[in-house]
């Protein structure tokens, strides 16, 4: 892989608008309408969420991830794609670079909803 050209510099201001937490999936189901997405039920300490996520195609296995940690970002409108709303993005490593991805993940058990940065 030839990494990627930086993008432009951003501010500090711009990175804090970013909601980027920790939280526990723990639940991984198919999306019936969808070749590509799994719905991951997600628990962020004081809510639960549901996040639409591109893996069903990536991964042998997509349940896999269950009852793993990894980050998500929060602060973005909620989107409906083949009939499911989520309500954030999976912050995943790879996959912008054709690499097979794999899970931003902290390197050891931290409260769900723990703020990343």
């Amino acid at each position: 892989m030839t990494p990627a050209p930086l993008k432009e510099i951003i501010s500090i201001e711009d990175l804090d608008k970013l909601d980027i937490r920790v939280g526990t999936i723990t639940d991984v189901e198919e999306v019936a309408k969808s070749d590509k997405l799994m719905k991951l039920t997600v628990d962020f300490g004081d809510h639960t969420r549901s996040i639409l996520a591109g893996i069903k195609q990536e991964r042998e296995n997509p349940s896999e991830i269950k009852v793993k940690q990894a980050l998500f970002v929060l602060n973005l409108p909620e989107r409906k794609m083949a009939g499911e709303v989520s309500q954030g993005m999976l912050f995943d490593i790879g996959y912008e670079d054709k690499v097979i991805p794999c899970l931003a993940t902290p390197e050891k058990p931290v409260p769900n909803g723990c703020r990343a940065g």
